[in-house]
């Protein structure tokens, strides 16, 4: 998944960045550091919609800067994605797992580093298979 971001010469020597797709804005010192502050602020934003029970979908944008979310990110997106389809809360899923609601909340916690062991579980126990591929990066 990545996302657009627009990066704008602010005038105190830092580049502003932002997103058609989402409110707020960062900025950094350079274009390096504009691109690490806007993968930040993406994924605060999604944590938002994880929170709020939205769906997270890729962006359509287009744009000369992007962001690409790490794999794991994506795979508790997807969750989060696959659960709110079924009309699962977070206590479902403790439930089902048999686990404490601490570690459900790390499971869709983007900036929390998950075993994907965990995640398999939970992919599992609603009948979903968590699958890992590599493409050129081309």
């Amino acid at each position: 998944m990545r996302y657009a971001l627009d990066l704008t010469p602010d005038d105190n020597d830092t580049i502003l960045v932002t997103s058609r797709e989402f409110p707020g804005a960062t900025f950094g010192d350079d274009v390096e550091d504009a691109l690490r502050h806007g993968l930040n602020y993406i994924e605060s934003v999604l944590q938002t919609k994880i929170a709020d029970r939205e769906p997270i979908r890729p962006s359509r944008a287009k744009g000369m800067h992007f962001v690409e979310l790490p794999a794991l990110s994506v795979a508790k997106i997807q969750l989060h994605n696959a659960m709110l389809k079924r009309d699962l809360r977070k206590a479902d899923l403790v439930r089902m797992l048999k686990w404490k609601p601490t570690q459900v909340d790390r499971l869709l916690d983007l900036r929390h580093a998950s075993r994907l062991e965990q995640l398999e579980q939970a992919f599992g126990a609603l009948g979903l298979r968590l699958e890992i591929g590599v493409k050129d990066a081309a």
